[in-house]
């Protein structure tokens, strides 16, 4: 009688430990919508409290984290983009499993060196596989045990003009790559296994740039066609599935529209022309309610697209859009029926998500680049100056925790099982509760610093709070 008894015991410590996927495949995670149904992850940290470990990085590098199993994958480069690299942490103890030079670059991009690194597309794993792209460079099929390169491909190419960063993803046998470059714009499905080509389609919409610009105000049309030419043909955003109707169809903004194909044939499906200012495309899209949620790059407008028609649907399946406090580069998240969202700024939005409706907009502060994540009812919010953001996901502003990490964020962390993995520019950290991790003095010194800093800023927002200073509820609809 004590075997059965041992087994149940062992079996609710299991469904006790393990209330999050134990794997986070790609950008924004298993469902590419930044969500996970974690439990017990920490909501307040510091460089120690409630920190597992954290290692180094070596080199540049914005790709966000993906696990499986007990390994964690991300990218770097060398800041010229000479080198690119895949490396492999060990999930437990955050210690380097693999340093994988993926491939040499003699003639790397460097047109706008400051605005991206040359190691920004996050990689893609599954059993046994991890696919890392890097955009123009070359992509690449590597074995996670033996991190033996399986295949590669470095035919496919497009100017970027400020460096790669649209992410791959799977689906089925399939791997999907997205070239939105000055020069040429194409999406590319390849055979995962062989890395062979099933089809590609050539996308580009007409538009008169030179009228787009005048038409928004641009003093000197002129000398910014001649500086930068062809823009408004670039774009940055990672493609999803989605499946609609009993019918799977591959989401994928390009510069100027987003258009949606049959993931298996290429076939174009229909497209949403984003008319004007609708170039540089970084948020992912992401599917709820029966809509498709996404953004249109420089132009900064939120869009729901009703994803049952077809051909061009611009002036028939726009549902809503909202341009007030949109992001560029930060991805949305969707909870139940609301939608949430940071500017580039740190003005977080909740609005309805059937309707666009504004439920309430409040300030967190910061520069942000990275996707938030959502878990446990909570929105976790990461900023370039290191903060770290919890925000109640409900119809109410709600500030639950400021955090401050030695640290600069512009990737997305991952969440697997009850800790948060977070990538700053330098280094990965393992957040989980309970552990506490010795700071050496040469960092205490640093970090010590940057709090008296922090202090002061803290007390100048308080002075300031009527201003909408930080944490404080900015507007109301």
């Amino acid at each position: 009688m004590k075997k059965p008894v041992l087994i149940l015991v062992t079996c609710c410590y299991f469904l006790a430990t393990n209330t999050g996927a134990e794997y986070w495949n790609q950008f924004r995670g298993p469902n590419g919508d930044g969500k996970s149904q974690a439990q017990n992850l920490p909501i307040e940290f510091s460089e120690s409290k409630n920190v597992r470990w954290k290692t180094p990085i070596h080199d540049k590098g914005w790709s966000s984290p993906v696990i499986w199993g007990n390994q964690i994958w991300l990218t770097t480069a060398h800041e010229d983009g000479t080198e690119l690299f895949a490396i492999c942490i060990d999930m437990k103890s955050g210690k380097v499993v693999h340093d994988i030079k993926v491939f040499d670059e003699a003639k790397p991009q460097s047109e706008y060196p400051g605005l991206n690194s040359h190691a920004s597309p996050t990689p893609v794993v599954e059993e046994g596989r991890i696919y890392v792209h890097f955009g123009t460079y070359g992509t690449a099929c590597l074995d996670t045990q033996t991190g033996k390169k399986l295949w590669e491909r470095r035919d496919l190419k497009c100017d970027h003009r400020v460096g790669p960063a649209s992410s791959p993803i799977i689906d089925d046998d399939l791997l999907f790559l997205v070239y939105d470059g000055v020069d040429v714009q194409f999406i590319v499905a390849l055979e995962k296994e062989s890395g062979q080509t099933r089809w590609l389609e050539n996308r580009k919409v007409k538009n008169d740039l030179a009228k787009v610009l005048t038409v928004g105000g641009v003093k000197d049309v002129e000398k910014t066609l001649k500086e930068k030419p062809n823009d408004n043909r670039k774009s940055y955003a990672t493609p999803t599935i989605i499946e609609h109707n009993g019918q799977k169809q591959l989401i994928s903004p390009a510069a100027e529209a987003t258009f949606s194909y049959d993931p298996q044939t290429g076939k174009e499906l229909w497209r949403m022309r984003h008319q004007g200012w609708g170039w540089n495309v970084a948020c992912r899209p992401i599917y709820d309610n029966g809509l498709v949620f996404l953004t249109t790059g420089v132009a900064k407008i939120l869009l729901a697209v009703d994803p049952s028609g077809s051909g061009d649907v611009t002036n028939s399946h726009v549902v809503w859009s909202n341009r007030r406090g949109s992001p560029e580069i930060p991805s949305p998240l969707i909870v139940n029926d609301l939608i949430f969202f940071t500017n580039e700024g740190g003005v977080v939005s909740c609005l309805e998500a059937k309707t666009g409706n504004q439920i309430w907009k409040g300030r967190i502060g910061g520069n942000h680049w990275a996707s938030p994540v959502y878990a446990d009812e909570k929105i976790y919010f990461f900023n370039q100056e290191g903060d770290i953001a919890v925000v109640s996901a409900n119809r109410e502003f709600q500030l639950l925790a400021d955090n401050v990490l030695n640290a600069s964020f512009i990737a997305s962390p991952a969440i697997v099982g009850n800790a948060i993995i977070l990538r700053s520019t330098s280094h990965l950290y393992h957040l989980a509760n309970g552990f506490e991790r010795t700071v050496p003095k040469d960092e205490a010194k640093v970090i010590s610093k940057k709090q008296g800093k922090e202090k002061g800023k803290g007390e100048g927002k308080e002075r300031g709070k009527h201003n909408h200073s930080k944490g404080s509820v900015q507007a109301e609809a």
